[in-house]
């Protein structure tokens, strides 16, 4: 040890100010990494901030920040810091944790302490030992003893292990760094737009290139669902989505955002949606035959339901509407009697009576749902180091390392008890404990206790 603190470099690292210095600036960064979009276009941020500042931004890789060298340097730093600080701190608490406080403490250590009460009975030694253990045990103290000082020592602890609570908050945040890496170096994040009705069997990585990351298995969009406020604004966008593999259907699940889809290692997060330009779905249901289909038509075109043999189209469109919506012209025949022309309004259902059949009709834009699809192998570790740190966090708030001595002294048949204790933290919650102790020992009908 002696050579580590002769020693700059470690004195470096093991520096409390290097450790607020790093805190410092990887708090700066992350709050400027929340303001500054990320990863966007280099026009984007000429556009926003001007060619000067976006010049210093692709200067300090501020548009990648949270990859960019130096941040990974800080990251770096502030680990090797956490590591020698606990390497430095360590052995000194687990000395504490494991000593032997009966070999460590004398009569004249407890005489000193600042809680400390004394009592006296009329019994000789081994009989006022033997009290005080069967009071100590009622207050749920078991305890171990030494001859020393003329006297029995006895001594009592909880807690001791606490002490460590610091090394697993060290250790929760190289955890989390680490989980963090691994996501880093063998994860991505991508995105991918996939029509209703459509699919794929790729996803398009965030960044300059958009590579195209292959998938072992194909992403069906069965449906997608735009509802509204009042006030024409959407109001939530659901996708139900849908995986397969060799041509069989394996699982699926209706997503909005933040309720993600996982499987496969992947999470598929509801990102956005745009309109597939030129494009309605079509919803006919036969309410007879409870026969159904949907149709992704273009507009003023002819169109078949070749088993129902039923034609329609979308002849005209109207609006939009106070409330941002669009009204379309129907024209529909089963070739049983002559077509039927109607409005309906976007999203709406109208009913279709013919001679041997009604059917319901509902039309509306074709939308495209926009997923982010995310692969982070380290979260797990992540989310290891998060336990670890409320762990941590709760032992070093909540918890602490309480020690109880009694000294038991002999005049002839005359015995002296002195009770003192010692917490490392929450002195008040333990003064509370050893008024507890102290008042079970006046309760004991062949003690008395002395003014101090």
């Amino acid at each position: 040890m002696e050579n580590k603190k002769g020693n700059s470099l470690w004195n470096f690292f093991a520096s409390v100010k290097l450790a607020l210095f790093t805190l410092f600036v990887l708090a700066v960064a992350s709050i400027i990494g929340t303001i500054v979009p990320q990863k966007e276009e280099a026009a984007r941020y000429i556009e926003l901030y001007g060619v000067n500042i976006a010049k210093f931004f692709q200067l300090l890789d501020i548009q990648d920040m949270y990859n960019s060298w130096w941040f990974v340097s800080m990251l770096v730093l502030f680990s090797l810091n956490l590591i020698v600080c606990t390497i430095e701190r360590l052995p000194h608490i687990w000395k504490v944790v494991r000593q032997d406080n009966l070999a460590t403490t004398n009569a004249d250590r407890l005489g000193k302490m600042a809680m400390r009460r004394a009592f006296s009975g009329q019994m000789p030694a081994d009989q006022a030992v033997s009290t005080v253990r069967t009071v100590m045990r009622s207050a749920g103290w078991s305890l171990s003893q030494t001859e020393k000082d003329g006297g029995t020592l006895l001594f009592s602890q909880k807690g001791a292990y606490t002490r460590l609570g610091v090394i697993i908050v060290h250790i929760s945040i190289l955890v989390i760094f680490t989980g963090a890496l691994i996501g880093s170096f063998y994860g991505f994040k991508s995105s991918v737009l996939i029509p209703e009705g459509g699919d794929t069997t790729q996803v398009y990585q965030s960044n300059k290139d958009h590579t195209a990351i292959p998938l072992p298995f194909t992403v069906h969009c069965d449906d997608f669902q735009l509802t509204y406020y009042n006030t024409g604004m959407p109001k939530e966008y659901r996708s139900d989505l849908a995986i397969s593999k060799d041509n069989k259907e394996v699982y699926k699940k209706s997503i909005v955002v933040n309720d993600p889809m996982q499987y496969g290692g992947l999470t598929f997060y509801q990102s956005s949606y745009q309109p597939v330009e030129g494009q309605f779905t079509v919803h006919i249901t036969n309410e007879n035959t409870k026969a159904q289909q949907k149709f992704f038509i273009p507009p003023r075109q002819e169109n078949k339901w070749l088993t129902e043999k039923v034609t329609f189209g979308i002849t005209d469109i109207s609006g939009p509407d106070m409330m941002k919506r669009y009204q379309y012209k129907i024209w529909f025949t089963d070739a049983k009697a002559g077509p039927s022309e109607f409005w309906i309004n976007e999203g709406g259902t109208a009913k279709i009576k013919r001679p041997d059949s009604t059917y319901t009709f509902t039309a509306k834009p074709r939308f495209a749902t926009g997923l982010q699809v995310v692969k982070d192998p380290g979260v797990w570790t992540v989310y290891s180091g998060c336990i670890m740190m409320i762990l941590g966090l709760f032992v070093i708030f909540f918890m602490s390392h309480r020690r109880v001595w009694v000294f038991v002294s002999n005049d002839g048949k005359k015995s002296r008890i002195l009770v003192t204790g010692m917490s490392n933290k929450n002195k008040i919650g333990f003064e509370k404990t050893m008024d507890t102790i102290y008042d079970k020992f006046a309760a004991d009908s062949s003690l008395t206790a002395l003014s101090q």
